[in-house]
């Protein structure tokens, strides 16, 4: 099994391609971080898993699924998949991200042989133990929310002979126990860039972390720290993106209600979000929303905090109607996004940055003095 395994890492080395990280995943064991089973999707759906264990695999078939460029579900809705006796229902809570994204989040980082860093989310383990291989455990300090996950990682990181500081907790606060450090990165989605993360890596350092909020429009900041709480920086070309802090998540929606509120024509046809980009500006437009698309080609808008709304429908004479209640018109707002991002050419969320000081963290298009948007407090 053992040289078995090796072929495999030299495999998977090849396919990702990475100078810095080929060592490490030559070395790094991941049949340790997957554990005993893993969630397969149950024909297809994406809210039904069904548990695969490696005592009911051949020894070849469950090394080949281990060491693909893919991701495996490790828990769903709190649920190890070593733990499940049948089919579980809910969604995936934790994973083994595909390598191939776990080494391109670690070049994006840009992390060198003497960088001290803080990872937000340890997981499985697996990237963890990447970096205590490159840069020695020493220099890795990882925080993971669940204690169960934390607990099954600490294990798996151990037995492959790594040491790094590991501790159980929100991410969100970082530790700054360890701190100062020389990158920051996030294995998890935020929402906002937690305030305690600028103030624990030294001037000069870096955070690279996805976003995603909660109308699914996605981006990848790489902020330069500048001490004071402060960093700034451009987002990055690759769309990355990982599952989001369990704090970040949105409320529970209220029942989706049509035809309530001021009718009128839309300005945009409701596809138009099917662009990441623009999505990406659409929510920052209105950062407390939510989006649905119902049946029939409706979109709903859902604001829970002031319980704006906005339904956009098609006119069977063609063309779109919006229905919009409550103080926040919602889908006005999203047009006038929109519209912007239009004249401006339909950039990629890397034309885009990110300013983040103690008081606000502003968005912004092109340059730090164009139109900006502020990210919910």
């Amino acid at each position: 099994m053992t040289e078995t395994a090796a072929g495999l890492r030299l495999e998977l080395a090849n396919t990702i391609g990475s100078a810095d990280w080929r060592k490490a995943l030559e070395i790094v064991p991941r049949e340790r971080f997957l554990g005993d089973a893993i969630y397969l999707p149950h024909k297809g759906r994406d809210d039904l898993w069904v548990p695969m264990r490696c005592a009911d695999t051949g020894e070849g078939e469950w090394l080949a699924l281990v060491y693909a460029n893919e991701t495996w579900v490790t828990q769903v809705g709190g649920v190890m998949a070593e733990d499940a006796s049948e089919l579980v229902t809910g969604r995936p809570s934790s994973s083994s991200t595909l390598p191939g994204l776990v080494v391109r989040m670690l070049e994006a980082a840009r992390i060198g042989e003497s960088d001290k860093v803080l990872e937000i989310g340890t997981g499985t383990g697996y990237s963890t133990s990447l970096m205590c291989q490159r840069l020695g455990s020493d220099a890795v300090t990882s925080i993971e929310y669940d204690p169960v996950v934390a607990a099954r990682a600490r294990d798996a990181i151990l037995k492959a002979g790594y040491t790094p500081t590991l501790v159980v907790g929100d991410g969100l606060y970082g530790y700054a126990e360890n701190a100062e450090y020389d990158r920051l990165i996030a294995t998890c989605s935020v929402r906002t860039i937690p305030l305690a993360w600028p103030q624990q890596v030294r001037d000069g350092g870096t955070i690279t972390a996805p976003m995603r909020g909660w109308m699914g429009g996605v981006a990848f900041a790489h902020l330069t720290v500048a001490g004071d709480g402060a960093a700034s920086g451009r987002f990055l070309k690759d769309d990355l993106s990982f599952m989001t802090a369990r704090s970040h998540l949105p409320p529970p929606l209220p029942p989706l209600v049509r035809g309530v509120g001021d009718v009128r024509e839309t300005r945009i046809d409701p596809s138009a979000l099917d662009d990441q980009a623009a999505l990406w500006v659409a929510q920052l437009a209105v950062p407390q929303a939510q989006c649905v698309w119902g049946e029939n080609d409706t979109t709903f808008l859902i604001d829970v905090d002031s319980g704006s709304r906005a339904v956009v429908e098609p006119q069977s004479t063609g063309g779109w109607t919006v229905h919009q209640h409550g103080p926040v018109k919602l889908w006005d707002a999203v047009e006038d996004a929109v519209l912007l991002w239009r004249e401006a050419g339909q950039p990629h969320q890397s034309t885009f940055g990110l300013t983040v000081t103690p008081e606000r963290q502003r968005v912004w298009l092109g340059h730090p003095d164009g139109p900006s948007w502020n990210l919910p407090a």
